[in-house]
């Protein structure tokens, strides 16, 4: 129980009592429990959409799904994609993109990951059949928790020195990987035998090919990267629905 609840105080914003779940213990075996974290944010948005589906046209409805699972994160991992690509495409060498991802402030390339990430999965949604939004809505979130687990499992810790991704490392999550893809195939078949596999293919590629990328610029993830890789999973099940329903 201390292991989800450190999953749940350091993945959303909902109160956690006390000291339940800070300890570095906690934290590393907390990673099992992202994909669960994320069927829950998946569930809130599930809601949000069905609700306001009904009384609001698409567009408004999607625009509103996507501030509350932004909300329901605390926009954590919207802060690493932000830094990560000011790192990525400021043209340095490996030191001086660790460096550029410690520093608090946001470049433009950052705004603009943020902003075409955030039109990205308002747009996907929109898009989708009206019967579809609820459904792609819950998958995004599983799939991004699924993402953070996955990337943890093949890549290593790029800061020797250490940072907000090193209590999660002290176990190697690969057993976990296996789990967090295992929930997030099961959601995606129960949500849709159409898309819903496809949607958790496509979205493990991208992530897989998205750590290797990571790899080749600064030899392993930082917590900034895996933000930037759970950022990027959620916007594939909303695509996947666009093209397949």
């Amino acid at each position: 129980m201390r292991q989800f609840l450190a999953a749940l105080r350091f993945l959303t914003i909902v109160p956690v009592p006390g000291s339940l779940g800070r300890g570095e213990e906690d934290l590393a075996g907390s990673v099992s429990f992202f994909p669960l974290v994320g069927v829950l944010i998946g569930l809130f948005a599930a809601a949000v959409a069905s609700v306001f589906g009904e009384i609001l046209p698409q567009f408004p409805a999607s625009v509103l799904t996507v501030i509350a699972f932004v909300a329901a994160s605390g926009g954590l991992h919207l802060d690493g994609l932000s830094d990560t690509a000011d790192a990525f495409f400021s043209a340095r060498d490996r030191e001086r993109m660790l460096r550029i991802m410690k520093d608090s402030h946001i470049g433009p390339m950052g705004v603009i990951a943020i902003v075409s990430v955030l039109l990205l999965k308002v747009a996907a949604l929109a898009s989708v059949p009206p019967e579809a939004m609820w459904r792609a809505a819950f998958l995004m979130p599983v799939a991004g928790r699924t993402a953070l687990v996955v990337t943890m499992a093949v890549l290593p810790y790029a800061r020797p020195e250490g940072g907000l991704g090193t209590p999660f490392y002290r176990k190697r999550p690969r057993g976990s990987a296996l789990w967090a893809m295992v929930v997030l195939v099961v959601a995606s078949w129960l949500m849709s035998q159409q898309w819903g596999l496809a949607a958790a293919g496509a979205a493990m590629v991208v992530v897989l090919v998205f750590a290797a990328y990571t790899y080749r610029k600064i030899g392993g993830a930082t917590g900034d990267t895996l933000g930037a890789a759970c950022e990027i999973a959620e916007v594939i099940p909303a695509l996947a629905a666009c093209v397949y329903v």
